[in-house]
């Protein structure tokens, strides 16, 4: 996300000392995120045994964990504080909206909606520090990549995740279901970027859309093949991060005509 955040800054036309502040700002916000979420998590990653977590690992304390991202959260808000107001609110608002999904809302019905705002919030961010006023096929985009983020991050943990009492979204409507609202929702951002802005749509990005639209359906029968076998599969996930990968390229291309 830093680094996705930095290239659209400079393909929308940030200058490269802003761009380094709109990295640095982005950078902040997501260890105070991640930092605040091993902390809270702490107790529930030692019960489903995850020995890759520093905290769970013993190489670092929840104390420590939880005050650094104390100290991120302050570093994140006097960053954003340097650029105008609108775009210090968006930062601001991705940032709050990221930190509400560790608490409270993980494991409710709308843990989908933090990823939806903190993703749409965060290339307006980019854009309202240009300054320039985000298009709303920008928003969409953003929006729509974060929600189907969401359920695709969730489906391996999803038994880990039961063990230990998280009742999100994902959770409450299964496997299947969150993975077809992944595909669907990662295949609408595709078509949004492709034919949601003005002017006709690109040859490169009608085959983008069309190589999404096949790699997602594909990865779903493969996976059910492997099901069928006894096996785990990981096509239709690997077809996720392809599709999440395509669309962060058409982003930073569709950036250039901000």
């Amino acid at each position: 996300m830093t680094a996705v955040a930095g290239l659209l800054a400079l393909a929308a036309g940030h200058p490269p000392g802003s761009a380094g502040l709109v990295t640095a700002t982005v950078a902040a916000s997501q260890l105070s995120v991640g930092w605040a979420n091993d902390a809270l998590d702490a107790p529930r990653d030692a019960v489903v045994g995850r020995a890759g977590k520093p905290i769970v690992a013993g190489v670092v304390s929840r104390r420590a964990v939880a005050v650094a991202a104390g100290l991120a959260v302050a570093a994140t808000t006097g960053l954003a504080l340097r650029f105008p107001a609108p775009a210090a609110a968006a930062m601001l608002v991705a940032l709050a909206s990221a930190l509400a999904y560790n608490w409270p809302l993980k494991s409710t019905p709308l843990s989908v909606l933090p990823y939806a705002v903190s993703f749409a919030a965060l290339p307006a961010f980019v854009v309202r520090a240009v300054p320039a006023t985000p298009p709303l096929w920008l928003l969409a985009t953003g929006g729509l990549l974060g929600a189907g983020a969401h359920f695709a991050n969730v489906l391996p943990d999803l038994a880990d995740d039961a063990a230990t009492g998280v009742r999100g979204l994902p959770h409450r409507l299964g496997g299947t279901r969150s993975a077809a609202a992944a595909a669907g929702l990662l295949l609408s951002a595709t078509a949004v970027l492709v034919l949601g802005r003005p002017g006709p749509p690109s040859w490169p990005g009608l085959v983008a859309l069309l190589a999404a639209a096949a790699a997602l359906p594909a990865g779903w029968r493969a996976d059910r093949a492997a099901a069928a076998a006894g096996r785990r599969g990981t096509a239709l996930f690997r077809a996720f991060q392809v599709v999440a990968l395509v669309d962060v390229g058409l982003l930073l291309v569709a950036g250039l005509s901000i």
